[in-house]
């Protein structure tokens, strides 16, 4: 009993007690909220990475402006201190050095503990304000695109891809609109490397109803090398994509649906009795009497007539 009530934390305030309410299991998640960390020592494209990767991630996004002197392959107790204490699944730490120039690591978090991380290298870097091109506006989801073949073959990438799809997808909408897709992430792998290019969607007049799409360059555009990884173990992935039963919807008796989401239902009849089906009232379709049924009722008609 004494170690449960160790276990048990107890709120001292009113904003405690909010606190606890939004970290407390729920049925159905919140969106992942992205913590940006700064390292000791940065470089200013690094710098620059992070205030533009925080902008396109707004508004579940954390800039934190204090530096923090921490080495995420090494030792993960800071990052997860702070992902405990800002309430955050996701990170991106920039750092820099002689050995590892304009270093940044992404990676997430599974029950306030690192569960994969990858580190890659910023070999170009294109800035928003290089492109000078009209931008899309705050917190519009993006569309991923991922070219290469690589991404399917090879392990590895297959795993990158996971975590790339979890950092920059965005908050989870069950329905979207044509003009609301405005913003398309296009990523590319070759030799090790993947190139990140950002591009804005226009829809132009076809002369049809269907819009003629036009995609322009809008940056942020990145050049980067993967240089280390850290993937969890197989039973920790499985228990991090474990679903409660609640959440998972319950399966309805005779009703399925095709590739393009429709619903198709069966339905069971009983079997019809044709002589008791309702037809049109027409001559040619009245039913004949029977001859037994023609006799009996003259003979009542006779009896009737000689009682009288």
């Amino acid at each position: 009993i004494g170690a449960m009530e160790n276990e048990i934390v107890k709120p001292r305030s009113q904003r405690h007690r909010r606190v606890l309410k939004a970290r407390a299991p729920k049925i159905h998640e919140n969106d992942k909220k992205t913590m940006f960390v700064r390292g000791g020592n940065t470089s200013d494209v690094v710098t620059n990475v992070l205030k533009e990767m925080y902008m396109l991630k707004k508004p579940d996004a954390l800039l934190l402006r204090k530096r923090n002197i921490a080495r995420p392959f090494e030792d993960q107790t800071t990052l997860e201190f702070l992902s405990k204490m800002n309430d955050c699944s996701l990170f991106m730490f920039g750092s820099h050095s002689k050995k590892r120039p304009n270093n940044l690591v992404l990676g997430r978090f599974f029950d306030n503990q690192t569960l994969d991380m990858i580190e890659v290298g910023v070999d170009v870097f294109q800035s928003l304000r290089d492109v000078k091109t009209s931008k899309c506006p705050l917190a519009t989801k993006p569309c991923l695109v991922f070219s290469g073949s690589l991404f399917e073959s090879d392990d590895e990438l297959r795993k990158v891809k996971n975590i790339l799809i979890d950092f920059f997808r965005g908050p989870v909408v069950e329905n979207i609109r044509l003009s609301g897709l405005e913003h398309v992430m296009q990523f590319t792998a070759e030799d090790g490397k993947i190139f990140l290019r950002s591009y804005r969607v226009l829809l132009k007049k076809s002369g049809s109803r269907t819009p003629r799409v036009e995609i322009e360059n809008m940056g942020p555009n990145l050049d980067l090398t993967i240089r280390r990884t850290h993937f969890a173990s197989d039973d920790l992935f499985k228990k991090a994509c474990k679903q409660p039963r609640a959440a998972k919807p319950r399966k309805v008796k005779n009703i399925s649906s095709d590739v393009f989401g429709a619903k198709k239902g069966r339905i069971h009849m009983t079997s019809q009795d044709l002589k008791n089906l309702q037809l049109r009232k027409v001559k040619a379709l009245k039913r004949k009497p029977d001859a037994s049924k023609c006799n009996k009722n003259k003979g009542k008609k006779t009896k009737e007539k000689k009682q009288k």
